[in-house]
């Protein structure tokens, strides 16, 4: 097991790639903080991860919150005896032009992924410096991380932003055994992306049929969606792996969509 004996908090982890990286760390031997704005999610995700053998515990959590995000790794590290690795994976989806887009509606994106991300790390650093443990640190970017889509400015700009975010962690965090990587997936055919294919459907004046095939998978080697299990094993790889020589990276797991 290589996260045995490791406590590990993950957000957005109710549903979807959360999930799937919570199971798949659980089963690789570490307690889970199941941390999701849904407590009643949070709660039948941790319940089927200890039905199955994990241990698991539920995180009320809404991520844009100050209070909430500290509240809740202060209880997972009182709760499990610790923190040791985050993913930072909570996150949502707008679809609309840069000229129709509301500013409320670019606030609220920037907000889950990249503010969410900064609070969870500072809370949870604060945790990795005092126990002088070191620790893992792991933001769940996109491959618009790397390169940019039309009717998505404030998803792409708070992807590229986990980047620089990553990167500056890695040097902080290095004196103190820290690590931090960014997982960049291609489209995975989660609630989220299912919501955007009759989206950018009706944004295009296209089917739904071409958004998947020339929209979504268009420049990937063999036409298929990313799957959560594929994202969930390089996230484990890079929680497992043993030292700095890999931080302040971003992996792509996207079918050759983006290369390298």
């Amino acid at each position: 097991m290589r996260l045995q004996g490791k406590v590990a908090l993950i957000t957005g982890a109710a549903s979807g790639i959360g999930l799937e990286i919570a199971r798949t760390m659980a089963r690789e031997g570490a307690a889970v903080a199941i941390a999701d704005i849904s407590l009643e999610g949070a709660q039948a995700a941790a319940a089927q991860i200890e039905h199955d053998g994990g241990r698991a515990i539920a995180v009320g959590m809404d991520v844009t919150d100050e209070a909430q995000v500290t509240a809740g790794v202060n209880h997972t590290v009182a709760a499990c005896g610790g923190l040791d690795i985050v993913v930072s994976n909570a996150g949502v989806q707008h679809i609309a032009p840069i000229h129709e887009l509301a500013y409320a509606d670019w606030r609220r994106v920037v907000s889950i992924h990249l503010d969410a991300a900064f609070l969870v790390t500072r809370a949870a650093l604060q945790h990795m410096y005092a126990g002088h443990k070191g620790g893992s640190i792991i933001y769940m970017g996109s491959v618009h991380s790397k390169e940019a889509s039309p009717l998505k400015a404030p998803y792409v700009a708070a992807k590229h932003g986990l980047l620089g975010l990553a990167r500056t962690v890695a040097k902080e965090g290095a004196p103190f055994g820290v690590r931090s990587n960014v997982v960049c997936p291609g489209f995975v055919r989660t609630p989220l992306v299912e919501r955007q294919i009759p989206e950018q459907a009706a944004a295009l004046g296209i089917s739904q049929a071409d958004v998947i095939k020339n929209v979504m998978l268009k420049e990937t080697v063999d036409g298929e969606f990313t799957t959560t299990v594929d994202v969930a094993e390089v996230t484990v790889f890079l929680a497992a792996f043993p030292s700095n020589a890999l931080t302040g990276q971003s992996i792509v797991v996207s079918h050759g969509w983006f290369m390298q």
